[in-house]
């Protein structure tokens, strides 16, 4: 029996979620236990390097929207919950770890390169979420497709 009883599992859509969500299942007891989250960088990254740019013209909307149709297609395909889904652009490391409190998970579920050398060095979301987290934190190893 799991002794997981709220498992938060951060994705990229756009990248091997499926292995993610997969070893997620594992240690649940049920896709009921799940939520899923996935967190774009918003476009207000961007905009100091827009130099002069018009930002009112700017607009994550139709971007988040179709993240969000993604995530609940993603969602239904596992058996997880339309309302157990998450979409929030930002800082994903910040909105994983403030998505985890707020719905009181006692696991986070994250995917890693497990790169090493300059890219270690670099960062990433996965070793960002670790710090500073009081759940769990299980990275599953995902691997490029070149």
């Amino acid at each position: 029996m799991s002794t997981y009883k709220k498992i938060l599992v951060a994705i990229d859509i756009n990248a091997d979620y499926e292995t993610v969500i997969k070893k997620a299942l594992i240690v649940c007891q049920s896709p009921d236990d799940l939520s899923l989250a996935y967190i774009p960088l918003s476009s207000m990254y961007i905009q100091p390097y827009l130099y002069g740019a018009d930002y009112s013209a700017i607009d994550d909307s139709e971007r988040l929207a179709r993240a969000q149709a993604k995530l609940d297609e993603i969602a239904q395909k596992f058996g997880i919950k339309k309302q157990n889904t998450h979409l929030k652009a930002g800082d994903a490391a910040d909105e994983i770890k403030q998505i985890a409190n707020d719905i009181d998970a006692d696991l986070i579920v994250i995917g890693t390169h497990g790169r090493s050398g300059i890219k270690l060095l670099l960062g990433s979301t996965a070793n960002a979420v670790l710090h500073g987290v009081k759940q769990d934190v299980l990275a599953v190893r995902v691997h490029d497709n070149n």
